[in-house]
């Protein structure tokens, strides 16, 4: 008596990611930065920045909402020092006043009044701050 043939089980891989193009590597660190989202090309709007290689649009970068901009900038903060404002000494406090005034912390409404209070000190101190930065 003959055995049936069994048919070898092929294993199903999951469908393979489509390879990303060196000018996403490239501004990834960038996109990641700014807490935006790359979008493919098919699925670009007005307001996304295309990325453009030799005339050809390889996807682009949809910026975040303003909303909750300040916290971004103060997430940031808090990773590069390793601390929440309000754990931080003196004098790295003073280093967060300035990295988010560099990267435009205080031009939104109420970011002196927020970032006081993320840090747990007086509105009057973010002042003093500021200002020895501006001297």
């Amino acid at each position: 008596m003959s055995r049936p043939r069994s048919t070898p089980q092929r294993t199903r891989r999951p469908p393979a990611e489509p390879e990303r193009h060196p000018l996403v590597d490239a501004v990834s660190p960038v996109v990641d930065a700014v807490g935006a989202t790359f979008v493919p090309p098919d699925a670009v709007e007005p307001s996304d920045v295309p990325l453009v290689w030799d005339g050809v649009t390889v996807g682009a970068v949809r910026l975040p909402p303003l909303h909750g901009a300040l916290d971004r900038l103060i997430d940031a903060v808090e990773t590069e020092l390793g601390g929440t404002l309000a754990s931080l000494a003196r004098d790295d406090k003073q280093m967060a006043i300035r990295l988010l005034d560099e990267r435009g912390a205080f031009i939104l409404r109420r970011a002196v009044e927020d970032v006081a209070d993320a840090m747990s000190v007086s509105r009057i101190t973010v002042y003093n701050y500021l200002n020895a930065i501006h001297r």
